[in-house]
């Protein structure tokens, strides 16, 4: 206030003198801008976690890419080898297999690649007493249960080795009528059996048969049971090599008609059409290759009749 009473300045009137002795204490405010790590934070972290989790998977992918493919390559090059050839790839070799041209393989019930095909081969094993070829039986009966075709299948032990029958039954045809092309799910038993034969290293025998019925084309009599039966004797050879067996498994491959009826009253059954794969041991395989080959010991049975492999027969004195 002035010294005469009247009012001052508002701004004078409202201040309080500074005491003396005290201390100002001066706040300064920062502005309102972010600094350098407020603005990142700490998402650049996450980031780059998953683009490694990304990069990572990518790798991944492409390592399991290139593994089938090797797989694959290998596969191809073990199908193309030929015998006394190396294959595509180095140390394959292999033997020429009469598969037909466009056949394609095919996979297991279970989605694998039928035995012979995916995995390594074993040793042939020669079965000879006849526990080992009731061995051998279980394991070919186990195969039909799994095909759920075991009402076709039939098994024997003999004095010969052990007899594998694949025959029709009333409601299921191992082959199409008239045809030697076997239906679809007997294509598959053949190769798994062909898988379990590469195992073995006995000689086998293949068979044919049909019923009586006679077997009617177009063209008269150009065709029989005779051409039937021997045809499918050798589809079922081809579809057992396609399963593994190798080519030098077969001893003989034969068409019989209908000259050996599982049941003689009944010629037409269905049980009669069939094929038969007869294991046999070593001595009936040494007799039937004596049977056709070399005698071992030739001489003349009539004067003057010369004998393969033998010289100019010698009249007796």
């Amino acid at each position: 206030m002035s010294p005469d009473g009247s009012g001052g300045d508002p701004a004078q009137r409202g201040a309080r003198p500074a005491r003396a002795g005290a201390e100002t204490t001066i706040i300064k405010r920062g502005g309102r801008g972010h600094g350098h790590d407020d603005e990142h934070g700490g998402t650049w972290k996450v980031a780059f976690a998953d683009f490694c989790l990304a990069l990572m998977c990518l790798f991944l992918v492409l390592w399991l890419i290139s593994s089938r493919e090797e797989e694959a390559v290998r596969k191809l090059s073990q199908s193309l080898a030929y015998e006394g050839g190396t294959g595509l790839l180095p140390g394959e070799g292999g033997q020429r297999d009469d598969r037909g041209l466009g056949e394609v393989p095919a996979e297991t019930p279970h989605g694998e690649p039928v035995d012979g095909q995916q995995a390594e081969q074993e040793q042939p094993r020669f079965y000879e007493l006849p526990q080992d070829m009731q061995q051998l039986a279980e394991r070919l009966r186990q195969l039909g249960e799994e095909a759920g075709l075991e009402d076709n299948l039939g098994l024997a032990i003999t004095d010969q080795g052990l007899r594998v029958m694949l025959h029709d039954t009333d409601r299921r045809g191992v082959f199409r009528l008239g045809s030697a092309v076997p239906n679809e799910r007997f294509r598959d038993l053949l190769r798994r059996l062909g898988a379990v034969f590469a195992g073995v290293g006995n000689p086998i025998v293949l068979v044919g048969h049909t019923d009586a019925l006679p077997y009617r084309e177009a063209g008269g009599a150009a065709r029989s049971n005779w051409h039937l039966s021997s045809e499918r004797a050798l589809a079922a050879r081809t579809l057992l090599l396609e399963g593994g067996m190798p080519d030098t498994a077969v001893l003989q491959s034969v068409g019989m008609a209908a000259n050996a009826p599982l049941t003689p009253d009944d010629p037409t059954a269905a049980v009669n059409r069939r094929i038969e794969f007869m294991i046999l041991d070593a001595g009936h395989a040494d007799a039937m290759r004596r049977m056709f080959g070399v005698p071992l010991s030739p001489r003349p049975l009539i004067e003057g009749v010369q004998m393969v492999g033998s010289g100019p027969a010698t009249a007796a004195p």
